[in-house]
């Protein structure tokens, strides 16, 4: 596997996306780096004083910092793949995914907040820290970008075509009517035949 080809491919995929593509990959590398950043902070009793300790989300992986990995990830693998060119249809489009993503991740960071890790020893306690915060807005933006990437899609699709009417065919017991003549031209005098000459015998 050529992995400098693979860091240019990837170096060069912003460049074949349009602009609220790019800002949904923005804000997935914004989700993917807050994991990194401390997101709880324990306390625990040792003696008579509190040891606190900052922990990212790394650091205590559970099924919710999983799948908030999981939902970045995914969101710039569909974007790295659509720089790439290449074509497959996804349930509601791009928009509809990547809004689906950054909704879901929002939503479990925020049970996270009221379902927090546990925390080995006595009389210990669980905080939260200013990264998860930086996670709930980089998911929040996530949300955005799919919502205009969602329009956009929308408003580039081809609007069907309209049935036609069919016209009505005369009834039986209706008579056809004749056309009449435009306004611009005269009725054309109707002739009469000449009248037989008189006999001369």
């Amino acid at each position: 596997m050529n992995v400098g080809g693979l860091l240019r491919r990837i170096a060069s995929a912003p460049g074949h996306l349009r602009a609220d593509q790019q800002l949904a990959g923005l804000a997935a590398i914004a989700l993917l780096l807050s994991m990194f950043l401390p997101w709880y902070e324990k306390s625990v009793a040792r003696g008579d004083r509190f040891v606190s300790d900052t922990v990212s989300a790394f650091g205590t992986v559970s099924f919710v910092e999983a799948a908030v990995f999981l939902v970045a990830a995914g969101v710039l693998f569909l974007l790295f793949t659509r720089a790439e060119g290449q074509e497959y249809e996804l349930p509601g489009g791009d928009g509809t995914v990547i809004l689906g993503a950054g909704v879901w991740a929002a939503l479990l960071l925020f049970w996270r907040v009221f379902d927090r890790p546990d925390v080995a020893g006595d009389g210990g306690t669980v905080g939260i820290q200013w990264g998860f915060f930086v996670a709930f807005v980089a998911a929040g933006a996530l949300a955005s970008a799919g919502w205009r990437l969602r329009q956009h899609e929308r408003e580039g699709r081809p609007r069907p075509p309209q049935p036609r009417t069919p016209r009505r065919p005369p009834a039986p017991d209706e008579e056809p009517t004749e056309p009449r003549p435009a306004p611009d031209e005269e009725p054309t005098a109707r002739r009469t035949p000449d009248a037989a000459p008189d006999r001369l015998f």
